[in-house]
């Protein structure tokens, strides 16, 4: 059987109800302010722009590491441009761009 017997005095019964009666009006605020839409919508887009942020952190750093692979094919370690690799693309590019620009004028005349 359970022991019902209490030592406490009245005062400290009461004392006891409004320290628990302040704690859970504590946690009801806390839920309240929790479960408010604006709180969610908060804590989404916060959320969202962690998500974005590192996403484009790790985008930033891939694309830094492809230029610099790219960089290094067309320069040397001093810094001067490699021309055996710089001249062909370049011939290349002109090449693309002209054929580019000679196919959009037959097409208009």
């Amino acid at each position: 059987m359970a022991d019902t017997s209490d030592t406490r005095t009245p005062a400290q019964i009461e004392a006891d109800i409004r320290r628990r009666r302040d704690t859970l009006a504590e946690t009801l605020d806390e839920i309240g302010v929790r479960v408010h839409p604006k709180t969610i919508v908060g804590d989404a887009k916060a959320k969202v722009a962690a998500n974005v942020d590192h996403t484009l952190g790790r985008a930033y750093v891939q694309v830094n590491r492809v230029v610099s692979e790219v960089r290094a094919q067309f320069v040397d370690e001093e810094g001067a441009p490699r021309l055996e690799r710089v001249v062909p693309v370049a011939l290349v590019v002109v090449g693309v761009v002209g054929l580019l620009a000679f196919g959009t004028r037959r097409r208009k005349g």
